[in-house]
């Protein structure tokens, strides 16, 4: 399964900065693409599993997904791409290249300041 092993490595994550703020972990926000394999009901779940116990338990995971981008060969424009309307939103020409999805990052950690 590889939610567990993300939730592995976002609960080591997140345990560390914890460790280094001396302070408890209520949330954490991740970012990833649209096309990424992750189920994020599953990485949910595997995440609150593996957390229990640690100080990790009860962190709400945040997960956004990104849009895919596209870059427009004939201006280089880059773009939000929209597969109903599948053109350059800068000089509307249809011969664009995707961009590549974007990483599954941890992109912040909220601490209870008490």
């Amino acid at each position: 399964m590889h939610e567990l092993m993300v939730a592995q490595s976002l609960l080591t994550s997140i345990t560390a900065e914890a460790e280094k703020q001396n302070a408890k972990p209520l949330a954490a926000g991740i970012s990833c693409g649209i096309f990424n394999a992750i189920n994020d009901d599953t990485l949910l779940f595997a995440f609150e599993a593996i957390a229990k116990g640690t100080i990790c338990e009860g962190v709400k995971l945040n997960i956004s997904h990104k849009p895919v981008q596209a870059r427009c060969k004939n201006c280089q424009n880059i773009f939000e791409f929209d597969i109903a309307s599948p053109r350059c939103k800068n000089c509307h020409s249809d011969d664009f290249e995707l961009m590549p999805d974007p990483p599954l990052l941890l992109e912040e950690i909220e601490f209870d300041t008490e």
